[in-house]
């Protein structure tokens, strides 16, 4: 079975893709160790759930959204630069962000 085949390796790919484009377009440099523990929360959780819930999050992004915030929170990686990153929401300079990224920002005023 190839990375592509593995729906769990494509969701754990996919969520640090766009952490990666999270911290870029914040000009932050992303706190790496956390990084990876947020990664592994997710992988946890995904290798989890029953073959079709899995199938349907893979077919279906706007199911993913939840998964990844929640791996946000359970890892602590939405503490990492909370000051700044709200004080960037607060200021409204994260307007430029991907909409669904709101759910990476929306841990960092919750």
């Amino acid at each position: 079975m190839s990375t592509h085949d593995n729906p769990v390796e494509v969701l754990r790919d996919d969520f640090r893709h766009h952490l990666d484009v999270f911290y870029t377009c914040l000009k932050l440099a992303p706190p790496y160790d956390s990084v990876e523990k947020a990664i592994a929360q997710l992988t946890n959780a995904l290798k989890a759930l029953p073959a079709e819930k899995l199938a349907a999050i893979t077919g279906d992004p706007s199911q993913r959204w939840p998964f990844y915030r929640q791996a946000m929170v359970e890892s602590g990686l939405n503490r990492k630069h909370s000051g700044i990153v709200a004080g960037l929401i607060r200021s409204k300079q994260t307007s430029h962000l991907p909409e669904e990224h709101e759910y990476f920002l929306s841990t960092f005023i919750s």
